[in-house]
């Protein structure tokens, strides 16, 4: 603990989850710290968004435990969903309702008041099409309107799979924006990347997940300086 805070706003150890007979992680291991914005890359189907799945409490791991600012992801699930921001790699909107729709929609299911909503549009640029329905956005529109339900919430720690995805420039950089505020003030991010250019002036390093475990990569910072290796597994 720190100042009252847990040390580690992730912390997993020896996580495995499978899908019938195949093992997809096979005891992957990490912690990220708050005030890191950490990168996750690997191949297609290596598990990297299963573990995001674990970590947001979608999924529960077949052996292993985490913790997300001292939750447990298994017994306090209910913890672990106040603190995350999820942002899945489809945006999982309802096309027939509005951009403020959703919105408002979220803010139900989530318990807050609509106060934020309006902040929120306008926050990713989507104020000006706030009532047009979500069926005829695009997909970058989309993407920004997954952030704008995201930021709702205020969370603490960010689990974004491939977020730059559909992102034009200006997307790519509310994005980091956005994750860069979160990180700022103290937050957290784990990112799974399909590729590193658009997030590397945010990350503070990135791991990789190979075989099911975590492997420690070096990784370039802004300005040009090179991050020493970091312990990805403690």
């Amino acid at each position: 603990m720190l100042n009252g805070q847990p040390d580690r706003a992730i912390d997993a150890t020896g996580l495995g989850r499978r899908f019938g007979v195949r093992w997809v992680l096979r005891g992957a291991s990490l912690s990220v710290r708050p005030g890191e914005a950490v990168g996750l890359l690997g191949a297609n189907g290596s598990g990297k968004s299963t573990l995001l799945r674990i970590l947001g409490t979608l999924l529960k791991p077949n052996v292993g435990t985490a913790s997300v600012n001292g939750l447990d992801i298994v017994r306090d699930a209910g913890g672990v969903r106040g603190q995350v921001g999820y942002l899945a790699h489809t945006p999982g909107l309802y096309d027939d309702l509005t951009a403020r729709e959703n919105l408002q929609f979220a803010a139900d299911m989530l318990g807050l008041p609509y106060t934020s909503v309006d902040a929120s549009l306008e926050r990713v640029g989507l104020a000006e099409v706030a009532g047009h329905r979500v069926r005829g956005f695009s997909a970058g529109m989309q993407r920004r309107l997954g952030l704008a339900r995201l930021i709702l919430r205020n969370p603490r720690v960010l689990l974004l799979d491939e977020p730059y995805s559909n992102l034009d420039i200006e997307g790519v950089n509310l994005m980091n924006s956005v994750l860069a505020d979160i990180v700022r003030s103290g937050g957290a991010a784990l990112v799974v990347l399909h590729e590193l250019a658009p997030a590397k002036s945010v990350l503070s390093r990135t791991l990789s997940l190979i075989d099911g475990r975590i492997a420690t990569n070096p990784v370039e910072r802004a300005g040009g300086d090179h991050a020493a290796p970091t312990e990805g597994t403690r």
